[in-house]
């Protein structure tokens, strides 16, 4: 007989959940309490981005699920780009970190270019000043608000995934679920809620050292023509966002410049980037805020700030601003890169990945579903 398993919550991270016990043989049911998935996991640039993890641990579980993001992509007929991905110079200062990263991950696909390579890779860049940049052929693109919605789609129509949207689990005592008077059960449960974590056991939530992200991002116009900007583009500011880059040497010596050159930017948690999806809109964001509670309203100076920085070292044929919104993530405050516990046997809550969810979920999930099968950890 089938082992059975309850997924609570439809973001990439449930649903990463969800096929990795699937493909395991268990029976799944997942349950959403909105009538899709409407959080962060939608409201997203769509990357998939290796670059960002250090190497190890963290860039080997990125680059897993990006063989999963493929290998569903390519089954399910989701749109999808290996573009990679170009951190663009202005600076010598930027062009040092970017040689001693490329240095540093000589066993990965990216190298350093000249302003000329660099202009062949992408017609989007802003040649005036440029020093040169570091491509990288790991980064892929999906197109969010689309994907998660068709992963969902693929896991029911492959696997016989079973949902439950419109249904809010409010309580959890293994092997049982609730919503309201209503009640499933399953051999092993996993709470995979997102920022929605208040409803399920707040006393480990609120002891877990949990906060919420909220970051804001823009949308503009479909490129005339077909144009495509090529490769995913980043400014400097993004180096010292990532994991990845803090083993560099000269990382250090440049947020000091940073510091005093924008630091405003910095107070705002702002790194700019830009993605194209597959009906040649781009987008681009973003900034952070961090707390428990945030205001629900854009800030228009953020945004303002956004795009100035974007015209840095972006030169698009249509900035018409079609959409600006944002999104909340949880993410941990003790430099842990995700929070995974088991408040009782049966039952394992994964959260707390950050702003790497769509580069990290399918890889960690298949860790957790086999360490917990495995009787590795608790659980």
């Amino acid at each position: 007989m089938k082992k059975t398993a309850i997924v609570i919550g439809a973001g990439i991270v449930g649903l990463a959940t969800a096929r990795a016990l699937a493909i395991r043989g268990y029976k799944v049911t997942v349950f959403e309490r909105n009538e899709r998935a409407v959080g962060a996991s939608i409201r997203n640039f769509g990357m998939i981005w290796p670059i960002g993890q250090p190497e190890g641990k963290m860039y080997n579980r990125a680059m897993l699920s990006r063989s999963i993001w493929k290998e569903i992509c390519t089954e399910a007929g989701i749109w999808h780009d290996e573009v990679g991905s170009v951190h663009l110079a202005y600076h010598d200062d930027e062009l040092q970190v970017m040689e001693e990263y490329a240095t540093l991950n000589s066993d990965r696909p990216c190298a350093l270019l000249t302003p000329a390579e660099t202009l062949k890779k992408s017609g989007a860049v802003n040649s005036n000043d440029l020093k040169g940049s570091l491509w990288s052929a790991d980064e892929m693109i999906v197109e969010a608000r689309d994907a998660i919605g068709q992963v969902a789609a693929y896991l029911q129509q492959k696997y016989g995934v079973v949902f439950y949207w419109n249904t809010a689990i409010t309580g959890v005592q293994h092997p049982s679920v609730s919503s309201g008077n209503k009640q499933w059960q399953a051999d092993e449960i996993y709470v995979c809620s997102g920022a929605d974590f208040e409803t399920l056991y707040p006393d480990i939530f609120s002891e877990s050292g949990i906060t919420k992200c909220k970051l804001q991002m823009m949308r503009l116009a479909t490129q005339p023509n077909g144009w495509r900007i090529g490769p995913s583009l980043c400014g400097g500011l993004s180096m010292i966002h990532y994991a990845g880059f803090k083993p560099a040497p000269s990382l250090n010596k440049l947020k000091e410049r940073y510091k005093q050159q924008y630091g405003d930017y910095l107070d705002w948690g702002i790194h700019v980037m830009v993605s194209q999806n597959g009906s040649g809109e781009l987008t681009i964001g973003d900034s952070h805020e961090y707390g428990l509670v945030h205001d629900p309203f854009d800030k228009t100076f953020i945004n303002k700030m956004i795009t100035d920085y974007l015209k840095t070292f972006a030169d698009f044929k249509n900035w018409q601003l079609v959409q600006s919104w944002n999104g909340i993530y949880p993410k941990m405050t003790n430099g842990e890169t995700e929070f995974i516990t088991w408040p009782e046997p049966g039952v394992t809550i994964i959260n707390a990945l950050g702003g790497a969810g769509m580069t990290l979920s399918f890889g960690l999930t298949e860790e957790i579903i086999y360490q917990n099968q495995s009787g590795l950890i608790a659980g």
